[in-house]
Formats: structure tokens, sequence, C-alpha cells
């Protein structure tokens, strides 16, 4: 037997496979094409306080290597996902984990509050409930005139203390790319109670149409995600998962069997699987198989065996 098993904040994971925000919806759409209760875990569609309609315009371009995606946050806002979607979760198995986006601190910690009050609610009526909440500081502050929470780490800390204060949850948070210094970000994470963080979020691009002789989006940027980002993203997990003591989900263009070993062997614990979704609707169920495969071809018998073992 091959022990996939993972452990993040006391929480077991039956293996290291999480389906990343916004690449698998609540899970239902894609529970129609293979058993995902075989997954370690699912990562919700991004959430915000109120519904969000998203982004106008073009919001998926597909590029070299990977895609391009500016969605906006479109969502049905924590009430309706309490009310209707967790209906579906009480009866799935793998770690359920709820990423929350905000537009200002208050935004993050109201949710943060409401997630964990209905978690509790539903442990008391022994129902499956929110495991866990991966906090998106990608998020553009609207009231500092726009930036993204993660980009300086003094702007995040804030976020991160007051939502660390508002939640029993265990608490990941998702870096960004873009971040000034993404492994501070991370030990200041860590500093602030964080009991994981996950990284990375997609990376900001552009596309332009010559015809047009204007940006393809909106937003005129958009994030780049897929198999085109992931040297850049295993780099950045090998250097945040040497300087912490808590876990790393690693993500970042992973499509293989193979591209989990290596996050795993750059120090990840877990990684999370996104734009593969899109490419292979049984992308969960067959990267599994791929990962049992490679470990008993390899004599690989627990995944602690080679977890950080690249110094």
């Amino acid at each position: 037997m091959r022990n996939l098993a993972c452990n993040i904040a006391g929480i077991p994971f039956a293996n290291p496979i999480v389906m990343a925000s916004g690449t698998f919806g609540f899970g239902q759409e894609y529970a129609k094409h293979y058993n995902i209760n075989k997954l370690g875990g699912i990562c919700s569609k991004g959430l915000t306080l109120e519904p969000r309609p998203g982004n106008r315009g073009i919001r998926v371009w597909e590029t070299a290597g990977g895609m391009m995606n500016s969605v906006g946050l479109e969502n049905p806002g924590i009430d309706a996902f309490l009310d209707e979607e967790m209906k579906f979760w009480e009866k799935i198995e793998p770690v359920k984990i709820v990423n929350l986006g905000g537009s200002n601190i208050e935004d993050y910690v109201l949710g943060a509050l409401k997630i964990t009050k209905d978690t509790g609610e539903r442990r008391k009526a022994f129902l499956h409930s929110v495991d866990m909440i991966e906090l998106n500081i990608s998020c553009p502050n609207v009231k500092e005139g726009g930036m993204a929470f993660g980009i300086k780490t003094d702007v995040a800390r804030e976020v991160v203390r007051e939502v660390r204060q508002a939640t029993s949850l265990p608490l990941a948070i998702k870096l960004s790319p873009n971040a000034e210094n993404i492994v501070e970000m991370a030990v200041m994470c860590e500093e602030e109670g964080a009991d994981c963080v996950s990284l990375v979020n997609t990376f900001s691009g552009m596309k332009i149409d010559i015809h047009e002789r204007r940006s393809v989006f909106s937003n005129l940027y958009a994030g780049l995600s897929g198999p085109a980002i992931k040297p850049i993203a295993l780099r950045m997990v090998h250097q945040v998962a040497r300087e912490l003591t808590i876990p790393v989900m690693g993500m970042g263009g992973i499509t293989t069997a193979e591209d989990i070993i290596e996050f795993i062997m750059a120090g990840a614990e877990v990684v999370q699987v996104g734009t593969y979704n899109f490419m292979n609707l049984r992308a969960g169920e067959e990267l599994l198989a791929g990962l049992n495969r490679f470990m008993q071809k390899e004599n690989i018998k627990s995944l602690d065996e080679i977890r950080g073992i690249i110094r």
C-alpha cells in the first residue's frame, strides 16, 4: 500500500490532490464525470460577502502553454453559498476549503465570521462543514486605490491579523506571485498565525488584439495560469517552503503526476490543480492514478520520504 496521506493543521487529506479555487466550481459539475470523493480536497470558487457579477467582456483567452482569465470573482456571495452549495458539500468526503475574497478588511472579517458561525452550527448538527479558509489576498484594496492586498507585506499583515482573530478555522493564505517579496510575505503569514500558505496565484499578463488595436480584456490585464508558469511557481514554492515551519500548498501549471512529485520534493505538503481541470474533465482521477503508478515504480511508500528533499 502507498501512503498518500497529508496533514494541514490537524486536518487529514487522503492524498495531496486539491482542486484549486475558480477552476472546479463547488464540484457538482465535475462529479458527473468521476468520483470526486477520490480527491484530497476541494477549494471553492472565490467567495465574497456580497454577490458579484464579475468582469464585462472577454473573460478567458487561451495562450501558449496556458490560459488567461479575467473573470473578476463572479460568485453568488457567502450567504447563497451557505444556503445552497453547502447542501452538496455536506455529502462529499474531500477536505472542504472556502476561498475568501474581499474589497476591504471589513468584508474579509465579516465573511470569515459568517463561515465560522455556520461551520459551528453544522458540526453541532453532525453535518459536514467547511474545514479551512483560504484567504485570497490578491484582491484589490478599494480603500487604498486598488492595489492588491498581497503586494506589500505591511498591508497584507493587517488583513491576515484581522481575519486570524475572526475565525477559529484553520487559515491558509493564498500568496500572489506579484508580491514585492514572496518569502517575506510568507514569513509574515506564519508570524500572524496562519496555519498554511498556498502559492502561487496567477501572474499578471496581457493580450492585445492587433486588429482592433486594444487589449482583449476590459481590465487591460488578466491572470496567466497553466503549464507556462510551472517553473516559476515551483521555484517560489521551494523558496518559501525552506523558510517556514507551517505547511505549503503548491500550485502552478500541474498537469502530470510527475509535476505533483516535483512540488512535493520542493517542500509542498499538498498541491492544487487548476487550469488542467479545463483541459481534462477527469484530471483529478487521472492524476491520482498516475501518482500511485509513479510511487509504485519508484518504490516510494510514503510521500514523507521525498517531501522537501531538494535543499
